[in-house]
């Protein structure tokens, strides 16, 4: 492959994301993309991150800080995946660096909404650089498969939206940071922001108000970090309500490791269903004028994955849409751009915020947030 068409990405934070990043770009080297350099202050997952580059025979630079990866201008890429709380000062360094670099950060976007606005702000002032959310669950292929059934209108007009997230509790994190809500933006931002993203997908509206339930009533109550113990939630119930009449709901339980599917997604339409199953990756659908009798399974695959990872190949399809946007050098915008990270988050903060005051909030009440 021509040197000019080669893409070079650096990693800022390899912990189990990065590292799993790290071997998605291993797989598309086919594709340009080349993996030049990484930064993370923990030396253990520096070392690991290394050991996984060095499997797959290829040499990088390492960086304990963001800044130095970003001052080395070795990267035409980066991607963020540092804990949530630090995305924000990161993407600050980021979009005020001379050197443009267009940036895949994982979700969610920041933490609270006010850092999100000002991420999707500075960002206006760099048409220079692309900057696209990972909320990667979009590409998961029996997912793609009942969006493109949704947006086809094989379901009619969307009316109700409902995902069932059933699954083990979080995992153990470089110095446990996902432990606490004041690094994470809770449970229903770090985790359900990627439902919400979808939930505005099938729906093709914005949300107007959020009501949840939700608690910490079986995991990490035994544990304690630096004398505190986790204020996470590991259960909830969330409805949303869309500026068009959809309704969304959004069943979260994180002891639930008895489950088929980790992911069971429902969508109504006034015509009909269509349902996802993940990881079974099974699409069910039928119409209301066929019935029980009508309903189809399919089965779903995309021979594009050359690496199916922790997410079913959504990673790698991720990053392959990512590669060809920085191609396309602007013509056409990333899939998921900045102002569907804030949205996601804002409906994530709206129902922590919920569960603590009892009572519907508008997704007016946290933009406005100051």
């Amino acid at each position: 492959m021509a040197v000019s068409e080669i893409v070079k990405y650096g990693i800022i934070g390899v912990g189990m994301m990065g590292r799993e990043h790290l071997i998605n770009l291993h797989h598309l080297r086919c594709q340009g993309a080349l993996l030049v350099s990484i930064a993370d202050p923990h030396v253990p997952s520096q070392q690991l991150a290394l050991e996984l580059a060095q499997s797959f025979d290829s040499p990088l630079k390492v960086f304990s800080g963001h800044q130095e990866l970003l001052d080395s201008g070795m990267c035409d890429v980066v991607v963020v995946s540092s804990p949530n709380m630090t995305h924000y000062q990161i993407l600050m360094d980021i979009l005020n660096h001379p050197k443009p670099h267009h940036v895949l950060v994982e979700k969610p976007l920041c933490t609270t909404v006010s850092h999100c606005r000002k991420v999707v702000n500075d960002a206006r002032k760099r048409p220079d650089m692309l900057v696209q959310v990972g909320l990667e669950y979009r590409y998961m292929p029996p997912v793609a498969k009942l969006i493109e059934m949704v947006k086809g209108g094989t379901l009619g007009q969307v009316k109700m939206v409902a995902i069932r997230e059933h699954r083990f509790p979080f995992l153990v994190k470089v110095n446990n940071w996902n432990r606490f809500n004041a690094n994470t933006g809770g449970t229903l931002v770090e985790k359900c922001c990627h439902f919400f993203d979808l939930m505005r997908l099938f729906a093709g509206a914005n949300p107007v108000r959020v009501m949840a339930s939700g608690a910490m009533d079986v995991n990490h109550k035994d544990e304690i970090y630096d004398g505190k113990v986790p204020d996470i939630i590991d259960n909830a119930y969330v409805i949303i309500e869309f500026d068009n009449g959809t309704r969304g709901m959004i069943d979260l339980c994180m002891f639930a490791e008895g489950s088929k599917n980790e992911q069971e997604i429902s969508v109504v339409g006034h015509t009909g269903k269509g349902e996802a199953f993940v990881p079974e990756s099974i699409v069910r659908f039928g119409s209301r004028t066929d019935g029980r009798d009508g309903v189809q399974t399919l089965k779903v695959e995309d021979e594009r994955i050359k690496y199916e990872g922790l997410h079913h190949g959504s990673s790698y399809l991720e990053h392959l849409n990512f590669l060809s946007a920085i191609r396309e050098k602007g013509a056409k915008p990333p899939a998921v751009d900045l102002n569907d990270g804030l949205i996601s988050v804002a409906m994530g903060v709206a129902a922590q915020l919920s569960i603590e005051k009892g009572r519907f909030i508008s997704i007016e009440e946290v933009l406005d947030e100051h």
